[in-house]
């Protein structure tokens, strides 16, 4: 079992920045992809971003592409995310998650998940 903790969330202008974090304890995610999710009020959970341990391969929704940068430091058990240009369609709480060896946006896929960090952006 792997418990995730999300953190860093908070209230920011458009056009600002804050990074999140996702610190991981239990069973090894080695080899394992990690990612992160939002999900608004009224609308399905939907993939953000994700991260490949070791190859530092990388997926992104087209939407935050050139803004997200998502990364981990596996020797401290860690993913981020950064968001820089936020726009206030990124509203959202975010939600870190575990999952398979492959690369996949399928939410169904991830079996461990944070508890969520609301960010909110003001226009």
């Amino acid at each position: 079992q792997v418990q995730l903790v999300e953190s860093g969330g908070g209230l920011v202008q458009a056009g600002g920045s804050l990074r999140l974090s996702c610190a991981a304890s239990g069973r090894t995610l080695s080899g394992r992809i990690m990612g992160w999710f939002r999900q608004t009020p009224g609308k399905e959970r939907e993939f953000v971003a994700t991260v490949k341990e070791n190859s530092g391969m990388t997926d992104y929704i087209d939407s935050v592409k050139g803004r997200f940068t998502i990364s981990r430091d596996n020797a401290k058990n860690t993913m981020f995310l950064q968001m820089n240009s936020l726009k206030p369609e990124d509203t959202a709480t975010y939600y870190c998650a575990a999952g398979p060896w492959y690369f996949t946006r399928d939410l169904s896929q991830f079996g461990s998940w944070g508890q969520g960090t609301q960010v909110t952006v003001s226009s």
